[in-house]
């Protein structure tokens, strides 16, 4: 039986600098350290040495360069060695030693002894000035791989020369400098054959079918993954365990023969990808080598391992690991004000209204401007596990829709999605975000419905603000399937409208028409454009539907007591 084709209707058209800044909060952070009275006494010290020899030294004539500094002085002065490399002129990290060539602060005053002739005859006066220690030679002997037998050359991603932390470390991940040069030599030639391919498919899209060329990919990639579950034999099990009991932790398992050589050539592009991404981070003083990126965070019951950097205060980044009060979420040094803090804080849910309730499941919408300590926490925290994250703490502008999970000790933190009062174009979500501990449990499609929810009560279209994480756009896209599935299962008509179903599913036009596409739904035949009815879709999600049966977490549109915010 061939598949209906439906005449698609008449719709609406869905249509200060930073491192200075980071110099800044690293200089304010630091006075709080305890060494700091240390080098406050050793720079008073170096000042009376250079009061008190000021009169003995004599200023060499025609400078005019302001105070002269003396010997002991200039031994003195604290150079900050920053965890981060030196940037060359050009902007980027320095390749080679030789390109850490840092002047002094006085090299302008060197130039122009060289220039002018009047000032060459006084340089015999400054030879008792000893040479400035290079800024480089401090920066190289404090930069150094933590991987034990490293050398800190190579980098996982084959582009930089050196590396200093250990997810760029190819040693680390039992490969060698020269191996990863050539490993990205071969993905930057794949990656320049795949753009070549999709500009060529780009201009027939008419074509929904798929190419011979995608075909063969396909049959080589099932051809590949069939022996990824063969197992391991006993010489590469007791290989792989004296490989563990050598090196324990400071060197990543084996992982040859694990898997398909496949999905490990995957794994290995991902690992590079994301070292490239801590290395960009780093060379923009974001993060400084993972001293100041928080590791682990305990979340009431849950020990959670985070996945990017947050911009939490450096006093409490510095510490790799961090204390969350599930309930109020305020964060703490240690585990002892953790218990400390529980014992007196009243708060068993999130502040504002609970405007939803089934069962355990409640959702409370929460102001920012007036919970605005709350709210800044929330994107703290949302930040450890979002890429794409920047808001931190104007949350004024936004509602926050916080989803729980109650039992007899009060109501746990799901997630979340945050949301503008006034959206120009109805965005009905700015920020989602499910907890580590409570993904793939259907909560990110609550979530999602949820918002979608609030739009049809507002009588209005949303759609997600870009750019949605990986993890979002894999839910919204699953969502999205979902829904259109489910109206054409319900649908009994002869002709369909987009405009049609983004009314009665508040779904957008464009994220309508993007789905259906990638569904292989939408077909152009004889100048229009056709919905194709799937019934092999449509059959494989009704079975789905079938075998997750009651136990499917869904939102109730009759548990819902809300009303649109005045002004939105």
């Amino acid at each position: 039986m061939y598949p209906r084709l439906l005449h698609v209707g008449s719709g609406s058209d869905g249509t200060e600098d930073s491192d200075s800044s980071a110099e800044r909060e690293q200089t304010n952070s630091s006075e709080s350290d305890g060494n700091i009275p240390k080098r406050t006494r050793l720079t008073r010290a170096s000042l009376r040495l250079s009061q008190s020899s000021q009169d003995k030294i004599e200023r060499p004539k025609g400078l005019n360069v302001g105070p002269f500094l003396p010997p002991t002085h200039v031994d003195t002065l604290d150079v900050k060695q920053d965890e981060s490399p030196p940037l060359t002129p050009t902007g980027n990290a320095p390749s080679s030693e030789s390109e850490l060539d840092i002047s002094s602060p006085n090299a302008s005053h060197d130039e122009s002894l060289a220039k002018d002739p009047a000032l060459r005859d006084s340089d015999k006066d400054l030879s008792h000035r000893p040479k400035r220690r290079r800024c480089h030679e401090t920066y190289n002997f404090n930069m150094k791989c933590p991987t034990p037998g490293c050398n800190s050359l190579g980098h996982l991603t084959g582009k930089h020369e050196r590396h200093f932390a250990v997810s760029g470390c190819p040693l680390y991940h039992n490969l060698s400098a020269d191996e990863c040069k050539v490993k990205a030599t071969t993905r930057e030639k794949h990656e320049e054959e795949a753009k070549v391919q999709e500009e060529s498919n780009r201009h027939a899209t008419r074509h929904q079918t798929p190419t011979s060329r995608q075909t063969r990919y396909k049959e080589q990639v099932t051809e590949m993954r069939k022996g990824r579950n063969s197992g391991l034999s006993k010489e590469q099990k007791e290989k792989y365990m004296e490989h563990r009991q050598s090196h324990g932790n400071t060197r990543e398992p084996l992982l040859e023969n694990i898997t398909s050589e496949y999905d490990l050539e995957l794994f290995r592009k991902a690992q590079a990808r994301a070292s490239e991404d801590l290395e960009r981070l780093r060379i923009q003083g974001q993060i400084t080598e993972g001293s100041n990126m928080i590791k682990t965070i305990l979340f009431g019951r849950y020990e959670l391992d985070t996945w990017y950097h947050s911009p939490y205060p450096e006093e409490y980044a510095r510490l790799g690991r961090l204390y969350v009060c599930e309930f109020c979420l305020k964060y703490m040094k240690s585990q002892t004000i953790l218990r400390r803090h529980m014992a007196k804080c009243v708060w068993k849910h999130p502040p504002g209204d609970e405007v939803y309730r089934k069962g355990a499941i409640s959702v409370f919408e929460v102001d920012g401007k007036k919970n605005k300590i709350y709210c800044q926490n929330l994107c703290l925290l949302a930040k450890l596990f979002l890429d794409h994250k920047t808001l931190y703490y104007d949350v004024e502008p936004f509602l926050f829709y916080v989803m729980t999970e109650a039992d007899n000790t009060g109501c746990h933190l799901v997630g979340y999605f945050s949301k503008e009062k006034n959206s120009f174009l109805n965005y009905n979500v700015s920020c989602i975000l499910t907890m580590p501990q409570y993904m793939r449990q259907g909560y990110g499609k609550m979530l999602i419905d949820f918002s979608y929810l609030l739009s049809k009560v507002e009588e209005k279209v949303g759609s997600p603000e870009r750019p949605l994480s990986d993890l979002g756009l894999i839910s919204y896209r699953s969502y999205w399937k979902e829904v259109l599935l489910r109206y054409m299962y319900n649908f009994q008509g002869k002709e369909i409208s987009i405009k049609e179903i983004s009314q009665e599913t508040a779904v957008n036009p464009v994220d309508i028409v993007s789905t259906l596409q990638s569904l292989q739904m939408l077909k152009y035949w004889k100048g229009k454009h056709l919905v194709l009815k799937r019934q092999d879709l449509i059959d494989e999600w009704k079975s789905k539907e079938t075998k997750r049966g009651s136990n499917n977490k869904t939102i109730d549109p009759s548990s819902l007591k809300w009303t649109p915010p005045k002004g939105t």
